[in-house]
């Protein structure tokens, strides 16, 4: 049979490289498909490796390697000594001794794109940063000299169009959707004080040139390459998907396709207990909760009020409406929509793109796709 590679997977857009923290075979072992290899993580996420096929597992790298997305991990090979040749795990570890070099970056730093395009933006010094990391836009967001409110602007943050109402120390964004819900991302960005809003990019061309809360609507999305030429490397989604969650999605997706990356929106006004988890692209709105050791996975919101219970774990692109209230150990699935004013009782899930309707009672697990007509008490 040929070489097959097992490769180091993608666990988060911002992040190009892994560590690989632990092996769980040995070189040459004989392993079947779905067998747990490895464990990797990066500075937001960890993931188990499993094998692809059936073969033998020939190591080509060692726990502690830090590597980039795509390298190869291990091949399978029909026998436990057939020969690799050419094959050498120097040339697919990544450190800070054989890292590729980054032009006008000093020798040995890594750093993810989006980090560094926000260094640059508040003209850090990148000499200055340490070398014994992988420097992520969290870890310089989390900079001792970004919390002070006296910062001064960088010039390489001065905006450079008329149509940029917002200046920040910080990052500049953009918000993708001029509708109701999108007014309170809007507001709820500028309450963080953490970016500067240049402009809405929506895809109705009638609003082009008129405002929404005073920021200009700049056009459809035929001007996210000009944004990506100025600089803007970040966005926020303000599509709430309420009737569609499908069309939020689309627009996440749109936006990834370009290159733009989604930081976490967390409101002032909102309670995230420290031991929670907030992945990118996590809105989380005023007067939330979201308690202890609750995981919000990527591009899921938490709208006004809602409460997140402890333990509690919400899917990728999920919409937690207003004033929900999901009690401990409750599971919602990717794609769901929770309405207005639902409670819970303790551990129950609810499936992928289950949708359940404005105040339900959910006494059982909601399947997935399944739909909980609004006012329902659900007992399965």
């Amino acid at each position: 049979m040929p070489l097959i590679p097992v490769l180091v997977p993608l666990l988060n857009a911002n992040e190009p490289e892994a560590r690989l923290v632990e092996i769980h075979i040995k070189d040459g072992q004989r392993v079947q498909k779905g067998d747990l290899l490895f464990t990797i993580e990066t500075t937001k996420a960890a993931s188990d490796v499993e094998s692809p096929e059936s073969g033998f597992a020939r190591l080509l790298a060692s726990e502690g390697d830090t590597l980039s997305v795509g390298a190869v991990l291990a091949y399978l090979t029909e026998t436990a000594d057939e020969p690799l040749e050419s094959i050498s795990s120097n040339q697919y570890s990544v450190s800070s001794s054989d890292q590729p070099a980054v032009s006008g970056q000093p020798e040995g730093l890594r750093m993810t794109k989006p980090a560094r395009a926000l260094a640059e933006q508040l003209g850090l010094d990148l000499s200055s940063l340490p070398t014994d990391r992988l420097i992520t836009e969290s870890f310089i967001r989390q900079l001792p000299q970004l919390q002070n409110p006296s910062i001064t602007q960088s010039p390489n943050d001065v905006t450079k169009s008329p149509n940029d109402v917002t200046k920040s120390p910080n990052a500049q964004i953009l918000l993708y959707g001029a509708g109701g819900h999108a007014k309170a991302v809007l507001e709820m960005i500028q309450a963080v004080g953490a970016f500067g809003v240049v402009g809405i990019v929506d895809d109705n061309p009638a609003l082009t040139g008129t405002s929404v809360l005073s920021v200009p609507v700049l056009g459809t999305r035929d001007v996210l390459p000009g944004l990506l030429e100025r600089g803007v490397f970040l966005a926020a989604n303000g599509v709430g998907g309420i009737i569609n969650i499908d069309i939020r999605v689309k627009l996440f997706e749109l936006l990834t396709s370009y290159g733009f990356a989604f930081p976490i929106l967390r409101h002032p006004r909102a309670t995230v207990e420290p031991s929670a988890r907030l992945e990118d692209g996590v809105q989380v709105f005023a007067n939330a909760y979201i308690g202890s050791s609750a995981v919000l996975h990527e591009k899921c919101m938490v709208n006004t009020g809602a409460v997140v219970s402890h333990d509690c774990e919400i899917g990728r692109y999920s919409h937690i409406a207003p004033g929900c209230l999901l009690a401990g150990h409750v599971h919602v699935g990717e794609r769901a929509l929770v309405g207005m004013g639902v409670t819970t009782i303790i551990g129950l899930k609810i499936g992928e793109g289950a949708r359940v309707g404005n105040g339900a009672v959910l006494l059982a697990d909601v399947p997935a796709r399944q739909i909980v007509p609004a006012g329902k008490v659900w007992a399965g």
